[in-house]
């Protein structure tokens, strides 16, 4: 008599290893949308982010070896996947104690990117985000949840060919843009569009999110901000004198005109991320009578400053998404060095919003695209949120089926 084929694991794999709030939220979202199954969520290291809000995260190289007696699904979670190399991932995985080594480290990575990647992440691969068949012995499904690459053919020859080659091997790619879709089919890789799972946040968590807006510490702020406020973020790297003090300005501008406080938040606390020392540079600068920063790095007290305000308005393209979840007005600053054209925010607008909507700005133009984003109806942004949500369920119903 035969052995008895064990059940598939079901792996979620993802960057909710390191603390970003878009990608600790595809860990939850992939939980409620598959319900009563057994799932193992897994990153490239193993770390506990329940204190922010996150999940225990296996590292999938030790996963992959617990694994090898059983057949696994493995569902790319989300997230701007396809582009990160590994020694960016390292550099965001590490601690703050030991980041300015792994930076150290570039020149190593680049002279052998393979063997670098496995002796510090323990998978042999460019982009180590991007998780091949062959990482686990027996793997049935191999799936790639509305991720993002809008840089893919900016990437070395080598990263892309890996990318590629895995992607050709997946039983459903589906990618969160028209520009990754482009890219992609350029490569012989059809993929549909699917949103960003954040986009299913307000309907999946909104009552868990409208009671930590009534709770501290985002009650005391909007306490303070009796005709609402500004939901304000820029990553760190914004952080050079001449870009705050413009961020200032305009932020004071767009306040004063629509009698708003502002509150600056983290979108997230990993390496190259998000700096409170820097929004405190900015609010030193400000002229606006109630400007606050919420110090919390959880991820419900992030979403629920968003969901409590009038407008977001930062560099995060998930502080965007939970903003139009919530039917929200919202404003992506662009990078002084780049261009609209390398942008995942402009992309992920320009796919999934009206053609109008205020998407990815310079600095030099946020108080003008806050306005302009406060002056689109109600209506719209309503019929935008209940859109994605419909997009989103429709879509993921294939990905449910082929994990039945």
């Amino acid at each position: 008599m035969s052995e008895p084929i064990p059940a598939a694991e079901t792996v979620i794999f993802g960057a909710f290893d390191r603390h970003n709030f878009g990608d600790l939220l595809f860990a939850h979202i992939a939980e409620r949308m598959l319900p009563g199954r057994r799932l193992r969520f897994a990153g490239l290291a193993q770390v506990d982010l329940s204190r922010y809000g996150g999940h225990k995260v296996e590292a999938v190289s030790t996963l992959a070896r617990s694994c090898a007696d059983r057949p696994v699904d493995i569902v790319h979670a989300g997230g701007e996947l396809l582009t990160c190399n590994a020694w960016e991932a390292a550099v965001m995985l590490a601690s703050a104690e030991h980041a300015r080594a792994v930076i150290g480290q570039r020149a190593a990575w680049r002279s052998a990117p393979l063997e670098w990647a496995d002796h510090h992440l323990g998978i042999r691969a460019w982009a180590p985000y991007v998780v091949p068949r062959e990482c686990f012995t027996h793997t049935r499904v191999l799936a790639f949840n509305a991720v993002g690459g809008v840089d893919l053919d900016e990437c070395e020859p080598g990263m892309r060919a890996q990318v590629i080659e895995t992607l050709a091997g997946a039983s459903d790619v589906t990618v969160r843009d028209v520009v990754t879709q482009q890219a992609l089919d350029a490569s012989g890789i059809a993929a549909r569009l699917l949103p960003d799972p954040a986009v299913m946040v307000e309907a999946l968590f909104g009552d868990v999110i409208r009671a930590r807006i009534a709770s501290e510490p985002v009650a005391s702020i909007r306490n303070a901000c009796p005709n609402g406020y500004i939901a304000a973020q820029f990553s760190a790297d914004f952080g050079d004198d001449r870009s705050v003090d413009e961020i200032a300005s305009q932020l004071d501008m767009a306040a004063q005109s629509h009698g708003l406080g502002v509150a600056f938040f983290r979108a997230g606390i990993a390496t190259w991320h998000d700096d409170l020392a820097v929004f405190e540079r900015a609010r030193q600068r400000m002229r606006t009578a109630s400007v606050h920063i919420l110090s919390s790095p959880n991820l419900w007290d992030i979403c629920a400053l968003i969901a409590g305000s009038r407008i977001f308005c930062g560099s995060s393209l998930h502080g965007r998404i939970v903003a139009a979840a919530f039917a929200l007005a919202r404003v992506n600053l662009l990078h002084p060095v780049l261009t609209s054209a390398q942008s995942k925010q402009a992309a992920f607008a320009a796919t999934w919003e009206d053609a109008d909507m205020p998407g990815a700005v310079d600095i030099t133009e946020t108080a003008q695209a806050v306005s302009a984003a406060l002056a689109i109806e109600q209506a719209r942004h309503e019929r935008i949120a209940n859109r994605l949500v419909h997009t989103y369920r429709e879509g993921f119903e294939r990905l449910s089926a082929l994990l039945a």
